[in-house]
């Protein structure tokens, strides 16, 4: 397939390469201003050797499939796909009837973890009664991760976690399709893939683990520190990835309904800046980095923008490009014809 550059009329051209400055300088917030997008840390790199992140402007079931089919990716056994199955009762939460040919495509078992917040998803039974709700048990098999307990992964190269504490029927997949909706996060300032996994896939402890950055399993999930819990995030990517191995999982990114508030917020804030795509790829930094880079040129993302610089956001990419989990240069690559 030819590759194009994307949105060869808004973004420039070493966006392919390497796009974490934008062409205007970003919003600052209300508060104390937080540091724009720096660039990226990483030592030089043939441009060749760059992760590749293929993009549709298609948000359809129709584009969901066509970037997940050029990625050329096939699991080798049972499929776990990563979604949030969102809080009621009005939250963004990607749709069945998006999501389902893909799931289907990869015979696949959609999969979460219960909530360590309270809410209508932090209970098995009413979790499940979610799922059902939003159309999910009618589109593919259902099954929470945490329902029968958890179990430890080991985390190695970073300074704020040991282990990754994930719900324990994850040891019944293989293969990981990550399938994140894009949008803001009141503590992160944004979700994407690092996200989805680093506390979609923890058990409840587990998500008190990484938002305190490992220093309790209970508890309040309100952490003082805001960029060592950012750092957490990357590192418990980082060991689901050492135990299932990196060739087996891929990450996509839908980025629709670009709210500033998470689908874990059952009355988000309404988007107030338009749709963009859907972006593939097989390194979680490189997919995260180029949304990031793609709302920093969008026109009308002041808010959403505001948010991430609110909280720190790119810290989370920052340091996990710093532990080698991937990288926040890479290739762009329109797939539309």
């Amino acid at each position: 397939m030819k590759k194009q550059s994307v949105f060869a009329a808004l973004l420039p051209a070493a966006l392919f390469l390497t796009s974490c400055r934008t062409a205007s300088e970003p919003v600052q917030p209300s508060s104390a201003p937080s540091p724009q997008p720096s660039e990226s840390t990483a030592p030089e790199t043939d441009p060749a050797d760059l992760p590749v992140v293929y993009f549709t402007s298609d948000i359809s079931a129709d584009g969901l499939v066509k970037v997940y089919e050029v990625l050329g990716w096939q699991p080798s056994g049972k499929t776990a796909v990563k979604i949030s199955t969102g809080e009621p009762p009005a939250s963004n939460y990607l749709r069945p009837e998006l999501i389902r040919d893909l799931v289907q495509k990869v015979d696949g078992t959609i999969v979460e973890c219960n909530t360590a917040y309270g809410g209508s998803r932090s209970g098995s039974a009413m979790h499940k009664q979610v799922a059902k709700d939003h159309g999910f048990t009618d589109i593919a098999p259902f099954d929470l991760l945490d329902e029968d307990g958890e179990t430890e992964w080991p985390v190695s190269g970073g300074t704020r976690l040991q282990k990754a504490i994930v719900g324990s029927h994850a040891e019944n997949y293989s293969d990981w399709v990550i399938l994140s909706h894009f949008k803001g996060h009141a503590m992160a300032g944004f979700g994407g893939a690092i996200k989805n996994v680093a506390i979609g896939m923890s058990s409840p402890s587990g998500k008190v683990y990484v938002h305190t950055a490992g220093t309790k399993t209970s508890g309040s999930i309100f952490s003082s520190d805001q960029d060592a819990w950012l750092e957490a995030l990357g590192e418990m990517v980082s060991g689901v990835r050492d135990h299932v191995g990196a060739e087996h999982i891929i990450y996509i990114n839908v980025m629709n309904r670009l709210s500033v508030d998470c689908d874990c917020d059952g009355t988000p804030a309404e988007p107030d800046m338009h749709d963009i795509g859907i972006l593939a790829g097989f390194d979680p930094v490189a997919v995260d980095q180029a949304c990031i880079d793609l709302v920093y040129q969008a026109p009308d993302s002041a808010s959403l923008i505001r948010r991430i610089e609110r909280q720190h956001g790119i810290h989370t990419l920052e340091h996990a490009e710093e532990i080698g989990l991937g990288s926040r240069k890479y290739q762009l690559v329109k797939i539309d014809e």
